[in-house]
């Protein structure tokens, strides 16, 4: 295996004009994650398995590491990637992190949509963009 060919990580970063405790409900709650995310049953314990509800169906998920209010790790779907989530205060605002991991080679194939890691991860950095400085942001300004 090349490990040169490997999808690298997506990484995003924003000041939230939030406190911490704030931004943390909004990614560490069931409800929370609903509002800027997707439909989901999560529960924050360490091992606690949950879904996603993702425009492909259901997709299983698994509380990796949980450390209230800074840091929540989690693996997505079955191609091994992993979200995680890392938040700071900062003089009554909030530096959130956000990591997604897990990609494999370039041109090998996610089952689900079908297509290569590549393609995926493309499309997948311009939608947590959007989410993260957008929908996220929204969710914990207002």
């Amino acid at each position: 295996m090349d490990d040169k060919n490997i999808v690298p990580d997506i990484k995003k970063e924003a000041v939230f004009n939030a406190p911490i405790d704030k931004v943390w409900k909004a990614v560490a709650t069931s409800e929370g994650i609903a509002a800027w995310f997707m439909p989901n049953d999560f529960e924050p314990n360490e091992g606690y398995e949950f879904h996603l509800q993702s425009p492909f169906g259901p997709s299983p998920c698994k509380v990796l590491e949980i450390d209230p209010p800074n840091k929540l790790v989690f693996s997505w779907d079955k191609d091994g990637w992993v979200v995680t989530f890392e938040l700071k205060e900062q003089d009554g605002k909030t530096l959130f992190a956000l990591t997604h991991s897990g990609w494999k080679q370039a041109e090998d194939v996610v089952e689900t949509p079908g297509e290569s890691h590549e393609v995926i991860r493309n499309r997948m950095n311009g939608g947590w963009e959007k989410i993260v400085h957008e929908k996220l942001r929204k969710a914990v300004e207002q």
